[in-house]
């Protein structure tokens, strides 16, 4: 019961992704939760992670768990690699429909392998997660998306001169 309501106290009001082409890097704002340590400080919480672009690829899973309406679970995630190798050493979460995760990554690689002008019109205009007019009431009480301020500004920034990407 107890991780449950952390989980609502906790839980930011998005977990946002940041694409930097210029540095050929991703940016996760991940929070991460531990159902067996429920106190502990380092499993628990916000855990702001980057990886480089070529260490990322996009991993479908289908799961059947047996619930009411069926019992197959869909997800997309990105498998990142260690550098030089094909050993996965961290998973994070997309979209729980494949369609919709498809449609993502061949967008996502566009814009990082070509450019925002590569990319498709949108037929709605961006959405700010972090509007309260679009919350519910509930989601309003949530945390506010918060990145730690050195790697705001490096997923915001391209690499200086001389600098390596």
């Amino acid at each position: 019961m107890i991780p449950y309501i952390r989980i609502d106290l906790e839980l930011p009001r998005d977990e946002p992704i940041r694409f930097n082409r210029s540095r050929q890097k991703v940016y996760f704002y991940q929070y991460r939760f531990d159902r067996i340590s429920v106190f502990s400080r380092k499993k628990w919480g916000i855990h702001p992670v980057a990886y480089d672009w070529k260490d990322l690829t996009a991993e479908v899973c289908s799961v059947y768990a047996p619930m009411g309406n069926g019992g197959v679970v869909e997800k997309v995630l990105f498998a990142v690699r260690k550098p030089g190798t094909d050993e996965i050493i961290d998973r994070l979460f997309l979209t729980h429909n494949i369609e919709v995760g498809t449609r993502y990554w061949e967008i996502i690689r566009l814009f990082m392998q070509q450019g925002p002008d590569a990319l498709p019109t949108f037929v709605r205009p961006p959405r700010d997660w972090d509007n309260d007019f679009e919350l519910t009431p509930i989601r309003r009480l949530a945390p506010r998306v918060q990145w730690p301020e050195a790697i705001d500004r490096e997923s915001r920034t391209g690499p200086a001169a001389g600098e390596p990407t």
